[in-house]
C-alpha cells in the first residue's frame, strides 16, 4: 500500500496491511544517523521504509522585518517576521529564547492585523510546481500546516503571560488573534486548493497542556478557543478532507470538548506529560484517529521500547484509527541500531 493509502484506511478507522509510521527526527538525530552509516544522500524515511507525509505551508505573518541584531558564535539575535526578539542558537536541536515581543498590547495588535493580508506571494507556488507532481505520483500523503491557536499565538507573537492574562481580562482581543490567524489560512489554502494542489488534512500545533495540567480551564477553552477549532473542522470537512490537532502536555479533561469540535486525529499523545494513549483509545477510539503516544523518553532503551511497542500497538491499532510516532519527536538519544530495531517491532506489532 502507499502512505496515502494506508492513512487513509486509518482516518476511516479501517484496517491496512500495517499502521502507518509518520514520525520527526531532530536535526542532530539525522546527522547521528548519517554518521552512524545511513548514506548522506537518502531521505531517512526511504532508507527505514516507512511512510511519508509531505507539507504545504503559507506565510500568515505581519512580515515585521527580520533583522540581525547581534551574532557570536554560539548565537544569533533577531527580529522575527511576527515582531518578536529572540536568541537562536547555533547548537543542533536547541530551543530559541523568546526575548521581547512587538505585540503585546491590543493597540499593538492592530497595526500586526493591519498587515496579516491575503496575497498569493505568501506561498512559495515554485516549490509546489516542482515537487507536488512526484508527490502524488509517489502515493504521499499531503497536509496543509495551518497556523493558529493559543499556542502560536502566545510563543510566536505576543508571550505566554500577556496572553494567558489577556485571556482573562481582554478575551476579545485574544479571539481577534485566534481568528484572525485562521482566516488567513482559510485565505491562502483556498488560494492553494483553487490552483489544484490538493490536500488530504489540514493540521495545526495548538499546545494547550504541559506537564499534567493545561493552561486553561475546559470552560475558558470552550468559550474562547473550541469555536475556532470547530471552525477550521467545519471548512477542512466541507473540503471533503481531513483536520488534525497537534498538541503536547496533559490535555486529558480537555478532550471531551477537543473531540467535539470534530477533529479526525490527534497527535502527539505525550504520555510522559500525563497523556493515557489507552483510555484515549477506549474512551475515543471509533470517533478519532490516535497519531503517536510512544513514549521518546524510552527509545534509547532498545530492550524497553521494543517491550512497549509489543505491548502498546496491539491495542491501539485495532479496528484502524491509529498512526505509529513517538509522543513528540525522535531525539538525537535514539542510534540507527535501535531505531532500526523499532521500526521492525512496530512492523511485526502493527501488521492486520
Amino acid at each position: 500500500m502507499t502512505s496515502k493509502e494506508r492513512i487513509e484506511r486509518m482516518m476511516q478507522h479501517k484496517e491496512a496491511d500495517r499502521v502507518p509510521i509518520l514520525d520527526k527526527p531532530w536535526r542532530g538525530t539525522v546527522l547521528r544517523w548519517e554518521q552512524e552509516e545511513m548514506p548522506h544522500t537518502v531521505d531517512w524515511r526511504d532508507y527505514f521504509e516507512v511512510d511519508k507525509v509531505q507539507t504545504i505551508s503559507a506565510d500568515i505573518t505581519p512580515q515585521y522585518p527580520v533583522t540581525i541584531l547581534e551574532e557570536t558564535d554560539e548565537y544569533e539575535i533577531v527580529t522575527s517576521p511576527w515582531g518578536v526578539t529572540m536568541k537562536n542558537f547555533k547548537a543542533l536541536d536547541s530551543t530559541p529564547e523568546f526575548l521581547d515581543y512587538k505585540v503585546n498590547t491590543a493597540q499593538a495588535w492592530l497595526d500586526a492585523k493591519q498587515r496579516m493580508k491575503p496575497d498569493k506571494s505568501r506561498i512559495d507556488w515554485d516549490y509546489l510546481k516542482k515537487n507536488y507532481p512526484k508527490w502524488v505520483s509517489d502515493g504521499d500523503w499531503i497536509e496543509a500546516e495551518f497556523w493558529f491557536g493559543f499556542d502560536v499565538t502566545h510563543s510566536w507573537m505576543a508571550g505566554t503571560e500577556t496572553v494567558l492574562i489577556a485571556m482573562y481580562e481582554d478575551p476579545e482581543w485574544v479571539v481577534d488573534m485566534f481568528n484572525t490567524y485562521l482566516d488567513m489560512c482559510i485565505a491562502q489554502f483556498e488560494m492553494v486548493w483553487d490552483a489544484g494542489y490538493r490536500f488530504d488534512r489540514i493540521i495545526w500545533p495548538d499546545d494547550i497542556g504541559y506537564k499534567n495540567t493545561t493552561f486553561f480551564s475546559p470552560e475558558m477553552y470552550r468559550t474562547l478557543l473550541k469555536p475556532v477549532h470547530t471552525r477550521a473542522v467545519e471548512w477542512a470537512h466541507a473540503k471533503g478532507i481531513y483536520a488534525s490537532l497537534h498538541s503536547c502536555g496533559d490535555i486529558m479533561t480537555l478532550l471531551p470538548d477537543v473531540v467535539e469540535t470534530g477533529i479526525d486525529s490527534l497527535n502527539p499523545i505525550e504520555i510522559k506529560a500525563g497523556m493515557d494513549a489507552v483510555e484515549i483509545k477506549r474512551r475515543y477510539g471509533d470517533t478519532i484517529t490516535l497519531h503517536g503516544g510512544v513514549n521518546a523518553q524510552l527509545w534509547d532503551d532498545k530492550e524497553r521500547i521494543v517491550a512497549e511497542i509489543e505491548t502498546l500497538v496491539p491495542v491501539l491499532k485495532e479496528g484502524g484509527g491509529y498512526i505509529f510516532a513517538s509522543d513528540h519527536s525522535i531525539p538525537n538519544s535514539v542510534s540507527l541500531e535501535n531505531f532500526s530495531e523499532i521500526i521492525k517491532a512496530v512492523k511485526r506489532a502493527g501488521a492486520y
